[in-house]
């Protein structure tokens, strides 16, 4: 039941509204309000530009960009169209400062406002540093940069494929500095090296020479990505992933050649080298002819002199050995010395002979006791000369000595000691040395003696048959067999 008391305030209040005289206050639906507050924020609105921090981004599968600005005291909700999104140069993340260019609007299903982005930028460079950092962190976490990744240049590659401006400084550095070092073919890919669209024309290039198959002719051994100096956002282009990860997927070794010495993008750690300029990757990439040039004849004067070499130190050894060896009459005086002094001690024995045996025939005409007596006596005096020890000790000691100085003269003219020096002896079946090819030739079959055995051998272009065995030469006497029986002691004059 109504209570007739007023309210505090002095309006009457009721459980029906009820309009009173003189209201013209019609009430609002939600929808009016919320299109009449969407008017007013869009009008006051239109144009704004604000600077945050990106928070909560992601991507519609439609395409569309939602985010939130946010600074240490607000925070706005952000959206932004799948066509302005594909215009943005650069992948928006958490944590980059930006600025927004846009208009404010309400979003009357939520009952909230935000703000609806056409253009976002970076907020400085410090904000484009953070961006590449972050972006450097999550590709090298991946295994992009790994060295293990690096691949090695070719020495001398035949095709080097290019991809660069085709109307800048850098290509005609690069074809200038690769004609004065080692002319080479080069394929230029051209692409743009900035702005909009540069990154997806670098990536395809890099690509499409990757694609290529094995022994197409346009198919580079390597492959230089250059671009001359600029700015941060100038080189921004070879910062963005879709390029980094064309150069590390490239099945061709890669140059980065991007900015100056002092100038660093991503590309340079995901190339297999980098280059400081576009002018050092043309040296990176062929070595100098005239280098090669000398190098090769270096190495051929070299092999001559290892050719040679051995011929000389052969030579050398030779000459050396030839020297030390005796000379015939040298080997011929001890000999002849001693056949001297055996000659004049056979004189004196035989005078010593003679004379004693005249002694002894002037001894007959004696008595026989004194002959007798004086016979004994010269016997017993003959026989202890005869058994004197230094009479036997003497003569063999003297042979013996003889004896080792032929077979020390023996050894050393022996024909099997220039064997161990590269020589080979030649040798019929019978064993005797042949030293004339038509001896050889005569033989079925001949023997070659190493220093370490013996190879049998068949003579080749041998005229006429062939004996079997060799008869030894007229002219030359058989050799005597060597008799087992001892030399027959020279008789006594008195025996």
């Amino acid at each position: 039941m109504a209570s007739d008391s007023p309210d505090d305030d002095g309006t009457d209040a009721g459980l029906v509204a009820r309009s009173g005289d003189g209201d013209n206050a019609q009430p609002y639906s939600i929808s009016e309000i919320s299109s009449l507050l969407k008017r007013t924020v869009e009008d006051r609105f239109g144009f704004v530009r604000l600077r945050g921090e990106l928070s909560g981004v992601k991507r519609a599968a439609s395409g569309h960009l939602y985010a939130a600005l946010k600074d240490d005291k607000a925070v706005l909700d952000a959206v932004m169209w799948r066509g302005n999104c594909q215009r943005l140069p650069f992948a928006p993340e958490d944590g980059l400062e930006v600025i927004a260019t846009g208009k404010l609007t309400t979003f009357p299903g939520r009952s909230k406002y935000q703000i609806v982005i056409e253009r976002m930028e970076l907020a400085g460079e410090g904000a484009l540093l953070a961006l590449l950092e972050r972006t450097k962190a999550r590709l090298e976490a991946e295994g992009l940069f790994a060295s293990s990744r690096k691949r090695a240049l070719p020495y001398l590659p035949r095709t080097i494929g290019v991809v660069t401006s085709p109307t800048g400084a850098v290509i005609r550095d690069i074809l200038h500095r690769l004609a004065d070092r080692f002319p080479s073919r080069v394929i230029v890919w051209p692409v743009l090296v900035q702005g909009k669209g540069s990154a997806d024309q670098l990536a395809a290039a890099v690509r499409g020479f990757s694609d290529l198959p094995e022994g197409h002719p346009d198919r580079p051994d390597l492959v230089i990505v250059a671009r001359g100096g600029g700015s941060i956002e100038d080189l921004w282009s070879f910062n963005e992933e879709v390029v980094v990860r064309a150069i590390a997927e490239c099945s061709i070794p890669t140059i980065s050649a991007v900015g100056h010495e002092t100038d660093t993008t991503l590309a340079d750690y995901a190339a297999d080298r980098r280059a400081p300029t576009p002018t050092a990757a043309a040296e990176l990439a062929v070595p100098v002819r005239a280098e090669l040039a000398a190098t090769l004849a270096d190495l051929a004067h070299r092999q001559r002199q290892c050719a040679l070499r051995p011929v000389a130190l052969g030579r050398e050894r030779l000459e050396a050995r030839v020297g030390r060896l005796p000379r015939p009459e040298a080997l011929l005086q001890g000999p002849a010395q001693r056949l001297d002094d055996a000659g004049e001690r056979l004189r004196r024995a035989l005078r010593d002979r003679a004379g004693k045996g005249r002694e002894a025939l002037g001894l007959l005409r004696l008595s026989p006791a004194m002959l007798q007596r004086g016979f004994r006596d010269a016997r017993l005096a003959l026989d202890r000369q005869r058994l004197d020890p230094a009479l036997v000790v003497r003569p063999i000691a003297e042979r013996r000595a003889a004896l080792d100085a032929l077979a020390r003269l023996a050894e050393q003219l022996h024909p099997d000691r220039p064997l161990e020096r590269g020589y080979v002896r030649v040798m019929d079946g019978a064993g005797r040395t042949l030293t004339r090819r038509a001896d050889a030739a005569a033989q079925d079959r001949l023997v070659l003696k190493f220093h370490d055995g013996e190879l049998g051998a068949t003579p080749q272009g041998a005229e006429g048959p062939k004996p079997r065995s060799s008869p030894p030469s007229p002219g030359k006497p058989a050799r005597a067999k060597r008799s087992s029986e001892p030399p027959r002691r020279q008789s006594d004059l008195f025996e």
